[in-house]
C-alpha cells in the first residue's frame, strides 16, 4: 500500500526498496499489495479444484504443442540438460486482454475458475503499472514510459501458468522446472507455501521463504534489456518436494511478439559505451534464448 501512500516519505521508502530489489536481486515479496486474500484464495481454490479432478477430465483440456497450440493442460516428464528429469503438470493461458482470451479453453471445473481468474487478471494488471511506474521513475524516466514500452494496456499480454508438482519420492533425481531466467516483463506469482523456489544469487542458490499473503515478483528478460541492465533478469528454478505437492499461478506480463522492438531505451545507455543488449523483438528474444 506504500505504493501510492498519501504520505510522500512513506511512499519514497516503497519505492526506493521496490527499485533496490529490482537492481539487486531482480525478485521480491510484494506484500500488501492490495489484491484481496479473499480473491487470491478464490484463485487458488479453482486451480487446485481443476488439478484434483481423474485425468480424464484434465485430458479434456490438453493442449497440442506439435500443432502450435500452447494454451491449456500439458504434463512434463522428461529429461532436461543437467539429466535431471522435469516433473510437473500445467495449465496454461493468456487471461489479459479480455479482448485475448480465449474462454472455450478455460477449465468449466471447478464453477469459479473463470469469475475469479479474470477478476484476479484485472487486479494483476493495475499493479503491474503501479510497479513499472516505480522502475520508470527509477531510471530516471516519467513514469509511463516503461508501460507504453512494453505494449501498454492493449498489447501488453498477462499469460497464466499454473504449475502442479507431485509429491517426488526421489526428489535429487527431478527439478520441477529448470534453472531459467523470465523472458517477460514482469512474473507475479502465487504458491501454496510449499517452498520450491531457488534463486541464483551471487554464485550459489538460495531457497525463497514462503511469505503469507505475498506474491512474488520477478523482474523478466524485457525490463531487463529496456533498463540496459539496470535492474536484473535472475536465473531461477522450482525444486520438488518430497512430502508435499507444490501448486504456483506465475503470470507473466509479455510484449507483443513482433511489433515492438525491445533495446536498451536511450536515457539508460552512458554515453561513452554501446548498449548492453542488441535490438530484437520479443519473439526474436525468445528464439536467441532457445538456440
Amino acid at each position: 500500500k506504500g505504493i501510492n501512500s498519501e504520505d510522500l516519505e512513506v511512499r519514497e521508502k516503497c519505492w526506493e526498496e521496490l527499485r533496490k530489489a529490482a537492481v539487486d536481486w531482480g525478485v521480491m515479496h510484494l506484500v500488501n499489495h492490495g489484491i484481496p486474500e479473499e480473491l487470491t484464495g478464490r484463485v487458488k481454490a479453482a486451480g487446485e479444484g481443476f488439478f484434483g479432478q481423474p485425468i480424464e477430465e484434465k485430458e479434456k483440456y490438453a493442449n497440442d504443442q506439435a500443432a502450435g497450440n500452447v494454451q491449456g493442460y500439458g504434463s512434463k516428464l522428461a529429461n532436461n540438460a543437467s539429466g535431471q528429469l522435469e516433473w510437473e503438470d500445467y495449465f496454461f493461458h493468456c487471461i489479459f486482454p479480455e479482448d485475448k482470451t480465449d474462454l472455450s479453453i478455460w477449465p468449466k471445473t471447478p464453477s469459479d475458475y473463470i469469475a475469479a481468474t479474470r477478476e484476479y487478471a484485472k487486479q494483476l494488471r493495475a499493479l503491474a503499472t503501479k510497479v513499472l511506474a516505480v522502475l520508470s521513475l527509477g531510471l530516471g524516466l516519467e513514469e509511463g514510459r516503461l508501460e507504453k514500452e512494453v505494449g501498454g494496456m492493449e498489447e501488453l499480454l498477462l499469460q497464466m501458468k499454473i504449475n502442479y508438482y507431485p509429491k517426488c519420492p526421489q526428489p535429487e533425481l527431478a527439478l520441477g522446472v529448470e534453472a531459467h531466467t523470465d523472458v517477460s516483463a514482469l512474473t507475479f506469482i502465487l504458491h501454496n507455501m510449499v517452498p520450491g523456489l531457488q534463486l541464483f544469487y551471487q554464485g550459489k542458490w538460495v531457497t525463497a521463504k514462503c511469505v503469507p499473503n505475498s506474491i512474488i515478483m520477478h523482474v523478466g528478460d524485457t525490463v531487463e534489456i529496456l533498463s540496459n541492465g539496470e535492474y536484473k533478469s535472475i536465473l531461477h528454478r522450482g525444486v520438488v518436494n518430497r512430502e508435499k505437492v507444490r501448486v504456483s499461478w506465475a503470470v507473466f506480463c509479455e510484449p507483443p511478439k513482433d511489433k515492438i522492438l525491445l533495446q536498451p531505451l536511450p536515457e539508460t545507455v552512458p554515453e561513452a559505451e554501446p548498449p548492453r543488449f542488441p535490438p530484437r523483438t520479443f519473439a526474436q528474444h525468445i528464439k536467441h534464448k532457445l538456440f
